[in-house]
Parts: C-alpha cells; structure tokens; sequence
C-alpha cells in the first residue's frame, strides 16, 4: 500500500528538505548540541556527570538495553530496529526495509543473524522483522508518552556506526514536521528530541532513564535545513498498537475520512473572506466516504475531532490516529460564519 493511492483526508505541502533518517550511508551527520538540561537536573543540579543522578546512571542504561538494539542491513542501505518480544520480533521503521522481505541483523554482540520482514504499515513507517534466532533479549515499551524535559537516550547505528549513544531532552510532543507531504503521512505526532539524530539511526530506540523505550527514531531535519538537532520518533503506544496488529493479521487499521485537505493559511483565509484563523479546510470530499456521509464539504474548515482541536492539517491526521474504523466522533467544522457538529463514522483506510 502507498501512501499516495490512498485519501487519508491529508493534502499536504511539498517537502522543501529531507525529512527521513535516510537510509543510505553518507547522509548528513548533526553534532549533538548540549541543551540546558545537560547542566544539571532535580535529581543531579550541579551537572556532575561521573557519579550519581541521572547522568551517572546512563553507562548502566545503556548497557542494559543495548543489547535490544539491532542494526538493519537491507539490501545497499541499513537502518537501526529493536527487538520487541521474546519470540525474536524486531520493530523498526518501514522506510528501512522498503520492499526488502530478507534483510540481514546485526546484534549487539558483533554477531549477523538473518531476519524476515513480516509486515509493513506505511502511514505509521513501521516495520516488524522476524529473527532467525529467537534468544534475542526483549525491550520494555512505555505505555505512555513522556513529559516534555525528560532526559532521553537515543541508541542506534548512525551512518553504520553501530551501538552509537546520544543524550538529551524530550524537546516538545505531538510534532508534525513542517512540510510534510501527502507521500509522508507518518511525520506526524511525533516526539521531538534534541538527542542527535542522524541517517541509519531510524528504527532504533529512544529511551528514558528507566530503560523503558518511549518512541522508535524516525526522522530529523538536517542542518542544511538550518536546523541544530531537531530529531522525531513515533511515540512508543503508537509502536505497540500498530505491531501488535501486524503480528496479529499482517495488517493495521487506520480511521478513514475521505477528505481531502489543505493547510489554512493567510491567504486562503483572504480569498475566502473567513473569520476562522487555525484548522484545516477541505479541498475535495470523496464520493461515498464517511465525510460525506456526514454531510461534510469542500470548504468547510475542520477545527476540532471529538476533544481535539485541530490547528494544521497535521493535527487533523494526529487525531484521526485515535480512532478506529468503525468508531465514531463529532467533528466541528465552520462553514459561512456558522460552526456546525457533524458526527462521522469512520471507515477502513483502503489499500
């Protein structure tokens, strides 16, 4: 399934920068700019790094969870992916392994095992890859999202430099990176982080201080960008909900709209003589689809899915992502000066 075949009620801009950690050995490298927390935290105030607090504790993290850190070798490019149950599962990111279904395992101890890639899901860039060896130490995935300061790890094989450790903050939550086109539905409520970030790094872990994994590594901005260590991760209870679909059928369920929209920028709000500032407007609503079942049309603007507001036509796919087919929500939209409640009975994303 791609991306661009389907209406995931998402039309995006054009990415003007590379969003993806790219796979390809050679891509561009970020230096890991310290960030204030590095200077010290509640539990470590003075910054002192060589004993106690949180930063004296990470030599014993790391080697803790590093052994559930692999690296993805698939055909010419290679990426990072952790080892996510007992039974020799690996998760990483569907942008590593591509249309690979063989790829080959480097695991922590220096040694290559051969892995199968089970399944793929596009709109979430994930990926699970079945091992050859099934001894392979499981990593324990956060049920929640972290709270924006908390110190996090990233581990992975950045440019093919296996095992690699980089350190900072969780920079911000529900992130959609700025641009991102219809082609890449997946760069959407992501954590940010200013732990570096760099090519081969995606699919590997990010975790917290107690070695719970908290998101799967999935994209940066490079510095040409402008950028000084602006890295993304899917957050961990996307990772669970959509893997353990995977592994349950092969496939995972995503609501569909049928909607095409577009961002509300200034000038469509001119054009349009509209009193509303912040959502996303419909450009085209697909005949027979939920949406316009609902009664839903061009031109209207989404505000709001259920609780969620909605501000960008990424935070209209970030909320879409909390619902089901089959599951129903009240969007509000505004239309000719009037905010009207459609309720709308989601569908399942067609291939």
């Amino acid at each position: 399934m791609t991306a661009a075949s389907v209406m995931l009620g998402v039309m995006l801009g054009v990415l003007g920068w590379t969003a993806g950690c790219t796979d390809e050995p050679g891509g561009p490298v970020e230096k890991p700019t310290p960030s204030p927390s590095m200077h010290g935290t509640s539990a470590d105030p003075d910054g002192d790094t060589s004993g106690g607090g949180l930063f004296g504790r990470l030599p014993e993290l790391v080697a803790r969870v590093e052994p559930s850190v692999v690296t993805v070798f698939a055909g010419e490019g290679l990426g990072s992916g952790v080892v996510y149950n007992d039974a020799g599962v690996v998760v990483t990111n569907a942008h590593v392994v591509r249309d690979a279904r063989k790829v080959e395992l480097g695991l922590a101890d220096g040694t290559r095992t051969p892995g199968t890639v089970l399944a793929t899901d596009e709109p979430t860039d994930l990926a699970v890859i079945q091992a050859d060896r099934r001894d392979l130490p499981a990593a324990s995935f956060a049920a929640t999202l972290p709270p924006r300061g908390e110190l996090v790890v990233a581990i992975g094989s950045p440019l093919g430099f296996e095992n690699s450790v980089t350190a900072g903050i969780v920079s911000g939550l529900g992130r959609n990176i700025p641009g991102a086109a219809q082609g890449a539905p997946a760069l959407v409520d992501l954590i940010q982080t200013d732990a570096a970030i760099s090519p081969g790094n995606s699919g590997g872990a990010l975790l917290n201080t107690e070695g719970k994994i908290v998101g799967i590594n999935d994209a940066y901005i490079p510095p040409a960008a402008g950028a000084v260590s602006l890295g993304f991760a899917i957050p961990a209870p996307t990772v669970t909900d959509t893997v353990d679909e995977l592994l349950a059928d092969g496939t995972a369920q995503h609501a569909y709209l049928g909607v095409a929209a577009g961002p509300l920028t200034p000038q469509v709000v001119e054009a349009l003589a509209l009193d509303v500032d912040a959502g996303a407007i419909v450009m085209d609503v697909a005949k027979n689809s939920p949406a316009a079942t609902a009664g839903m049309r061009t031109g209207d603007v989404i505000t709001a899915v259920a609780d969620t507001k909605v501000d960008s036509v990424g935070g209209l796919l970030g909320a879409l992502r909390d619902f089901d087919p089959g599951d129903t929500a009240t969007m509000h939209v505004h239309r000719g000066g009037d905010t009207r409640q459609l309720k709308v009975t989601f569908g399942e994303l067609p291939t």
